[in-house]
């Protein structure tokens, strides 16, 4: 098995708008910019992306993870639930079937945080 002790997979859940930005936020930009984790994965997941479909400034801020080096996916069958599949496609954000990656993210030893 692979090291991926230096992994970090971002599990974000949440449709608060302060809970993504003053923390998930926050630290997943942080963490791929001080090099706390070599490879970082924002995974939007529920209610986090019709939030991220509405709110420009949460755009933004996704804008400047990307930016950063933070691969960014999404659950299709969320974003179908909200009607945001295409909005997050236009985002540059993978919008796919996340149960298969995240449970291989799991048990590939990834660090794993959720907001």
């Amino acid at each position: 098995m692979n090291d991926n002790s230096n992994k970090l997979a971002v599990l974000w859940t949440s449709g608060d708008p302060e809970v993504a930005e003053k923390v998930c936020f926050m630290y997943t930009l942080n963490t791929k910019k001080q090099g706390w984790f070599d490879e970082v994965i924002l995974i939007i997941w529920g209610s986090s992306s019709k939030l991220l479909s509405e709110n420009e400034m949460l755009q933004g801020y996704v804008k400047r993870m990307q930016d950063a080096g933070v691969k960014v996916e999404a659950c299709i069958n969320c974003a179908k639930m909200y009607g945001v599949v295409e909005k997050l496609r236009s985002m540059d954000i993978e919008v796919k079937g996340m149960g298969v990656p995240l449970t291989n993210y799991l048990k590939e030893g990834w660090h794993t945080l959720t907001f």
